[in-house]
């Protein structure tokens, strides 16, 4: 009889256990919903040690990385993507496009940054992993996964960065290259007094499809590639020009250019063989310049001949290339 009664009790288990899963057919109607499956620690990257690095000096600018927890600025954000895939970032990981990653120009990495669109509102989350933009009022460089999900499908778009203290789980869906879900959208009377902030301090960018940062796995950004300076070291002045005879200019006139005095300057390198192996890949010459090697595209006829190399070094990774003239 305890028998009977025991095996009457397991069964009448078993069907509540059924009905509470609430499945039909095959499909769950009920129930706790399955949560997202762990990243396999195995593709994670870690957030220490956090690199900050020295001032360097890009194109006459120093930048001077600083550790400063409410970082909160706004300016122009662009992207890169598939031509720095598998090539390293500042701090030595492995750049993937499709992941949710930035480049900044002095946030320690890795950092984590709230950046929203003015345009729009939407703000997104991003882990800063890289160095750059070295090009003008641009504050960040998204990587593409970030620039889609933040909806930046043109050059360049105004954005305000903000640094954040994510929770750990949201820390890890980003070190595994995951988005995480969007912030509450920025209102419109925050979003006016973001764009008037913008519009005081600089102005927009060019319509150009911005150049995107070089990964570089170097201590220092732009080491081997631009001619890079202590913060303290000054330049030697140019030696006063030799009296000619000739009248000087009016300087409210144009010089015209010589034809054949325009350059492309691609970059000034500490090794020679990195400038040769840059000369090589541009189609450029190499002259040494003090204890730098200079590396340029040229002479060209024009401008418009000088612009069409600049596209070619920019897409061969020389982002800080720049026309030149000789006069």
């Amino acid at each position: 009889m305890r028998s009977i009664v025991r095996e009457g009790m397991l069964v009448a288990g078993a069907a509540l256990l059924l009905s509470a899963c609430g499945v039909a057919d095959g499909k769950r109607e009920a129930g706790p919903a399955p949560g997202p499956t762990p990243a396999p620690s195995a593709e994670l990257v870690g957030d220490t040690p956090v690199k900050l690095g020295d001032p360097y000096i890009i194109a006459g600018v120093t930048y001077t990385p600083a550790d400063i927890p409410d970082y909160d600025d706004v300016g122009y954000a662009s992207w890169y993507g598939e031509d720095f895939a598998g090539k390293p970032t500042a701090n030595g990981e492995i750049f993937n496009p499709d992941g949710i990653s930035a480049a900044h120009r002095t946030l320690p990495l890795p950092s984590y940054v709230e950046v929203t669109a003015l345009d729009t509102g939407r703000t997104i989350l991003v882990r800063v992993n890289d160095r750059g933009p070295m090009v003008g009022n641009r504050l960040i460089d998204l990587s593409r996964g970030a620039a889609e999900q933040l909806g930046l499908t043109e050059g360049h778009a105004a954005v305000r960065v903000r640094r954040t203290n994510p929770p750990q789980a949201e820390r890890v869906q980003l070190r595994a290259g995951r988005a995480v879900p969007e912030r509450i959208a920025t209102p419109d009377s925050l979003l006016a007094i973001l764009r008037k902030k913008l519009q005081s301090q600089t102005p927009a960018p060019v319509a150009a499809q911005p150049a995107p940062p070089v990964a570089s796995g170097k201590a220092k950004p732009g080491d081997d590639r631009m001619a890079v300076q202590p913060s303290g070291t000054k330049k030697k002045p140019a030696p006063p020009a030799k009296p000619t005879g000739k009248p000087e200019p009016a300087p409210d006139k144009a010089i015209p250019a010589k034809p054949g005095s325009h350059f492309v300057q691609v970059g000034a390198f500490s090794s020679e063989a990195n400038a040769n192996a840059a000369a090589k890949s541009v189609g450029g010459s190499v002259a040494k310049a003090g204890n730098l090697w200079r590396v340029r595209m040229g002479p060209f006829a024009g401008e418009a001949e000088a612009r069409g190399a600049l596209g070619k070094a920019k897409a061969k990774g020389f982002r800080d290339a720049v026309v030149v003239r000789d006069r």
